[in-house]
């Protein structure tokens, strides 16, 4: 079977990439993504200078985490459901007009804790729905075989603003202040929303006869656990982004508690991880990499991205620490890639939505408690040990996901030669 021959897929092969309704999709998504970096990073600070508490601004991300673990499994029906244009254009408006009333109180000097914190859940909310909608609709707004680079120019977005973002970000919080941070990334949203309306997704045709909702899920989470290689990526993407989460946070609390780093050099270096996500995407995007050669690009990409966060808090040597940052970011940026790609390849148009609102859920679902274990625990043992600590058990995860025959049949899945059912099918024989 050619993939990209499957009639679900509505965009012939042999499309260009930057179709109309691919481009508006891309654009407003750079600009509410560039809101959410300066956003980050005004919040962070904000919290540190306003209570100086690295336990209250774990609770704080946690907050905005834990909504999208709970909720992405039924996002993720109603994803496959619903009118998904809809639903992206309700999403973004809602979390645009939060963020708005924030950056009001703030600039009117009444904000409080809490109404960050309100404002944290929304987003949360919002991207549960958001996220497995955007993931669902990408292969049917460009053609299979384009998917690849597609998703390699669409994670730029991320990419792009954070470039942008953490550059100036530690300098805008200095300058501006965050209440006109905070409402900058609400109107970003806003603009969006605004953006979405003009791109043309299709609507999921609908069964004969409609199951249940809880069936619906139940037939999610059953597809999830016979596709043994899906089933392996997941459980091992929830452990890792344990420890990953915990030793992202705590990089600002550490440039914060340095005086030769601070906000304007900590905005630099994630700057320079995110050059690297560029560089990485842009690689992935312009270079053909063979389905059979993916799997020795990912066991690398992921062992090396763990070695260079070991290094990263080793030595607080700013150029060095840049450097490191930027090698991180571009094996991260392929691994997600890849991954991203492989799921939308694999799993037919009806599942989409709920798979990918599954994956939302299990590989965040412990991101929230890491967060908060990261914030307490810096208030006890020094955050340079428990980066490097956080990161190193990476590598320990890394080897039971490259020992699975399962998994290595699905990141090197094929669509040219190969169906998605083999890989579902497929038990112990690689």
């Amino acid at each position: 079977m050619n993939a990209a021959n499957d009639p679900s897929n509505p965009r012939p092969a042999g499309e260009k990439l930057w179709n109309r309704d691919f481009f508006i999709l891309w654009q407003g998504q750079l600009v509410s993504a560039l809101g959410d970096v300066i956003y980050a990073i005004a919040l962070g600070f904000w919290i540190l200078a306003r209570t100086g508490s690295t336990a209250l601004m774990g609770a704080l991300m946690a907050a905005a985490s834990l909504p999208r673990v709970l909720a992405s499994p039924f996002a993720g029906v109603l994803v496959d459901r619903g009118d998904r244009k809809r639903l992206l254009i309700l999403t973004d408006t809602v979390r645009g007009l939060a963020l708005a009333l924030v950056g009001v109180a703030a600039l009117l000097g009444v904000v409080q804790v809490w109404m960050v914190f309100a404002a944290a859940i929304v987003i949360g909310l919002g991207g549960a729905f958001f996220n497995p909608a955007v993931a669902s609709s990408l292969p049917d707004i460009v053609s299979r075989e384009k998917l690849v680079q597609a998703n390699s120019v669409f994670h730029m977005i991320y990419t792009l603003s954070g470039l942008a973002g953490n550059s100036v970000g530690g300098i805008l919080f200095k300058v501006l202040g965050a209440p006109v941070m905070f409402l900058f990334n609400g109107l970003s949203y806003l603009f969006s929303a605004l953006a979405i309306p003009f791109v043309k997704i299709p609507k999921i045709e609908a069964r004969k006869e409609r199951s249940h909702f809880f069936s619906d899920m139940k037939e999610g989470f059953a597809f999830v656990w016979r596709f043994i290689g899906l089933r392996h990526l997941l459980t091992f993407a929830a452990i890792v982004n344990f420890f990953t989460s915990m030793g992202i946070m705590l990089i600002l609390p550490l440039f914060e508690r340095q005086r030769h780093l601070g906000p304007a050099l900590y905005g630099l270096v994630m700057a320079c991880f995110t050059g690297g996500l560029l560089a990485g995407l842009l690689f992935a995007s312009l270079v053909h990499i063979q389905p059979a050669r993916r799997f020795r690009l990912f066991a690398a990409c992921g062992l090396l991205s763990s070695f260079t966060m070991i290094l990263f808090p080793a030595y607080l040597f700013f150029p060095l620490m840049a450097l490191l940052a930027f090698v991180c970011g571009v094996a991260s940026a392929l691994l997600n890639t890849f991954m991203a790609s492989v799921i939308q390849l694999t799993v037919p148009q009806e599942m989409r939505g709920k798979v990918f609102g599954i994956l939302g859920s299990i590989s965040t679902g412990f991101m929230p408690l890491a967060m908060v274990t990261g914030g307490v625990l810096a208030e006890f043992i020094p955050i340079r040990v428990l980066i490097s600590v956080s990161f190193a058990v990476t590598i320990l995860l890394y080897l039971p996901l490259f020992a699975s025959a399962a998994f290595r049949r699905t990141i090197t899945f094929d669509p040219a030669t190969q169906a998605p059912a083999d890989l579902i099918a497929f038990r112990k024989n690689p």
